[in-house]
């Protein structure tokens, strides 16, 4: 029997031992609720802040601008129709308008789609595009900007390509035109970003970033939001006044504590994680090419995070490929996981490609994490260039060349 290799940490990874050794406690003896008072409760309570103050730490933020979700989507609804919920009737009476987001073409669906329900509720949205490279110009952004722009949402990295976005300008840009009066708001999903490289809010500038504990060795299900202190949110989740008001609902304890103890050790590997990511990546794709004609790479070659290889391969379908790679024990994707029952091509790939849907119909996904090895690329290029030879005579579109 074949050893299974993992290729897809951008879908999810596997729980961290130490992350799982961490939560245990807490699925067992330590069941209090966290809004409790007596003892049960504030032991859990205990655990929360400490997590908090993990999270805060990993990001540069202070603990209380910390909100723990569900994960990303949550994240990402919450920051987005959240702010514009909160801040849209002020902002129709001053600007007598409607309120504007510019975003990108490239967001997770996440972001995507509740910008376009907003869109449907009447804000006004601008998806700016991007280039071969797939990444957004800054100038763009600029000149998107009018006067009834009040939100700007623009993902540090994208999650199929890895390409990272101008998203420090921004920030300096939404400076700027605060400055001058404006009210204006920026949220960044770094949901793939956070663990691969060091994410500091400070820094960035942003207002409101969105972060996804399982992309980091923590359990499904968990995940936060970090609100910069002076933000303020229309609670999405009703009911209770858990997270300052802003998210009601009794806090998963177990999770949160493993999505602390996930944030405290990707912080410490941030000096050692990437650079052998890298290291893996590059080989993977200089041996890819070195072997296999007809291969293109999507995406900026630089300007990326380091465990992200998409490469499309001529005259071959993504998911054919995929599902003979997953007979031979290596798990790959063409894409986004979130879209992957959607029998559409990659919109990403066909973005930066001038909507080339062969392109995008051949893409697949590479997505290292801190567990793979040299032997498990050696393996990918022992059974890959086979794998593309035998798809490619059984194509009827190479059949007919």
């Amino acid at each position: 029997m074949f050893r299974r290799i993992y290729l897809d940490n951008s879908a999810t990874t596997a729980i961290d031992p130490e992350v799982l050794e961490s939560m245990m406690p807490y699925l067992t003896g330590k069941f209090g609720n966290a809004s409790s008072i007596h003892h049960f409760g504030q032991e859990t309570r205990s655990a929360v802040d400490k997590a908090r103050h993990q999270v805060a730490a990993l990001l540069n933020a202070r603990p209380n601008e910390v909100v723990f979700t569900s994960g990303g989507t949550e994240s990402n609804n919450l920051a987005i129709r959240g702010l514009i919920e909160r801040n849209a009737d002020a902002l129709v009476r001053n600007s007598s308008t409607i309120p504007h987001i510019i975003t990108s073409a490239i967001e997770h669906s996440a972001v995507k789609e509740v910008c376009a329900d907003l869109e449907k509720s009447g804000c006004e949205v601008t998806d700016l595009p991007v280039y071969e490279n797939g990444l957004v110009k800054i100038d763009d952004v600029r000149n998107a900007v009018r006067e009834n722009t009040v939100f700007i949402t623009i993902m540090v990295a994208n999650n199929e390509i890895g390409t990272l976005q101008p998203v420090g300008e921004i920030g300096k840009l939404v400076r700027s035109l605060r400055s001058d009066g404006q009210k204006v708001w920026f949220h960044t999903d770094a949901v793939q970003a956070v663990g691969k490289m060091r994410v500091d809010v400070e820094a960035m500038g942003c207002d409101l970033l969105s972060i996804s504990g399982h992309k980091i060795h923590a359990p499904k299900g968990i995940g936060a939001l970090y609100v910069r202190r002076g933000t303020r949110l229309h609670a999405q989740n009703i009911g209770g006044r858990q997270e300052r008001g802003i998210r009601g609902g009794t806090e998963p304890v177990a999770q949160i504590v493993a999505l602390g103890k996930a944030a405290e050790l990707a912080g410490s590997r941030l000096n050692e994680d990437p650079v052998n990511l890298r290291a893996f990546r590059d080989d993977l794709e200089q041996r890819v090419f070195e072997n296999i004609e007809g291969a293109t790479l999507n995406g900026d070659r630089e300007i990326r995070l380091p465990n992200i290889s998409n490469i499309s391969f001529s005259g071959v379908e993504g998911e054919g490929l995929l599902i003979n790679l997953d007979m031979q024990g290596i798990a790959v994707s063409t894409g986004s996981a979130c879209s992957s029952g959607s029998l559409e091509p990659s919109p990403v790939i066909r973005a930066i490609s001038n909507d080339n849907e062969d392109r995008a119909r051949g893409a697949i996904r590479f997505s290292l994490g801190k567990d793979n090895t040299a032997e498990d690329i050696d393996r990918l290029i022992e059974i890959l260039p086979a794998s593309i030879s035998t798809l490619r005579r059984l194509s009827p579109a190479i059949t007919r060349q």
